[in-house]
């Protein structure tokens, strides 16, 4: 790297090629926003704002009441764009989602009436919940930005990101989400209980809070511009070749890998590498190491990857696999 001297810590002070003082100062003022109200949740919370950066959308499982709907909620709120919320149900239709031509009697001609998709940041609370046809609706809009209705096409506004929540537990009721529209989720991030002392403070702040909503407490901090400039910054990060080879490694090997039924696709590669970018900027870094691809190996991958049968009645999940893999993978230096 240019201008390298060791620091007394033994670590190594750098010169970016690109200047990332701004991005690092956007993304602590997005997370100091959100420890206001949320308490233990830092990965999580990095994950979404490494989302967002990436310009990729999210899917967030958990247990009710691990503050799933609330943490995307807030977080959105940190963003000076349009917010919209869709309750998935079963009965709900597709153009529930994306919106219906409706015949105007005045100018005796039909007309678009935008759904609830049309928005920048989309909270779908139990994605789950809704059926099949109403799951694909979101297909083209998640990876085309746009919705095709009666052969017109409607782009959507940047950003415009999807975040989904869903519950691994219950079933009653439930459809699960095809691999296909898995594979649209650049991140799922699995939420799970907070340690004793984060229970203790997640009490104390809602004590002090004193019935007051969370939203009272956060302010937004970033704007769609912003946003565009950041996501500029994240395509200008460095990444050796031999770390695109890493990845690919990691990849080739889950599509041969005799655990798994279903490898990654080359989706699932872009999404390291956009991943990996993002978390090397968020860090204050202008190129990639190993440990950012490590990072986003398994919110990337655990999704995407099926079991073999057999491994899967065994207790196998992904990300013991996703750990296999990246032990047989010799680390670039």
């Amino acid at each position: 790297m240019e201008n390298q001297d060791t620091n007394h810590n033994g670590g190594i002070n750098f010169e970016n090629r690109i200047p990332l003082d701004d991005l690092k100062a956007s993304v602590n003022k997005l997370k100091d926003q959100l420890s206001r109200v949320i308490v233990g949740q830092e990965k999580f919370v990095e994950l979404l704002v490494v989302g967002l950066l990436s310009n990729g959308h999210v899917l967030i499982e958990g247990v009710p009441g691990v503050a799933k709907t609330i943490t995307a909620k807030l977080f959105a709120k940190c963003l000076k764009t349009n917010f919209s919320r869709i309750q998935f149900t079963p009965d709900l239709m597709p153009s529930d989602v994306l919106g219906t031509s409706v015949f105007n009697m005045k100018s005796s001609d039909f007309e678009f009436k935008k759904g609830p998709v049309f928005s920048n940041i989309i909270l779908i609370d139990e994605i789950n919940r809704a059926p099949a046809k109403t799951q694909a609706a979101l297909f083209e809009v998640m990876e085309e930005r746009q919705v095709t209705i009666d052969g017109k096409m409607y782009k959507m506004e940047e950003p415009f990101m999807v975040l989904a929540t869903q519950n691994p537990i219950e079933q009653e009721g439930t459809y699960a989400l095809p691999e296909a529209q898995l594979d649209r989720f650049l991140f799922k991030i699995e939420v799970d209980y907070p340690d004793f002392e984060d229970e203790v403070m997640i009490l104390k702040t809602h004590h002090e809070r004193k019935g007051k909503l969370p939203e009272t407490e956060i302010e937004a901090v970033l704007t769609p511009e912003t946003i565009a400039r950041l996501r500029g910054q994240i395509h200008e990060i460095l990444i050796e070749e031999k770390l695109l080879n890493y990845i690919a490694e990691i990849i080739h090997k889950t599509r041969k890998h005799p655990h798994l039924y279903l490898g990654a696709s080359p989706r699932a590669s872009i999404a390291v590498m956009n991943a990996a970018k993002a978390f090397a900027a968020v860090n204050g870094r202008d190129f990639v190491i190993p440990e950012d691809i490590k990072n986003s190996l398994k919110p990337v991958l655990a999704h995407r990857l099926i079991l073999s049968p057999d491994r899967e009645m065994e207790g196998m999940t992904a990300s013991s696999v996703i750990d296999m893999i990246t032990q047989s993978v010799e680390i670039p230096r």
